[in-house]
């Protein structure tokens, strides 16, 4: 039974890096755009949605 736990936690431990590197990769792509590159997107998005004259 002891061998059960060992292996529990080792997949608890592997789940927590896998969604720490997700969580890093997410940031780094969000850092990634320049205030300019999102100022231009949501231009854009809005006139996409017909809410810009």
């Amino acid at each position: 039974m002891r061998g059960i736990w060992k292996w529990v936690g080792m997949a608890g431990v592997a789940g927590v890096v896998a969604g720490g590197v997700l969580v890093a990769r997410d940031q780094r792509k969000r850092k990634s755009y320049t205030p300019d590159d999102i100022r231009a997107r949501l231009h854009q998005r809005l006139a996409e949605a017909g809410g810009a004259d």
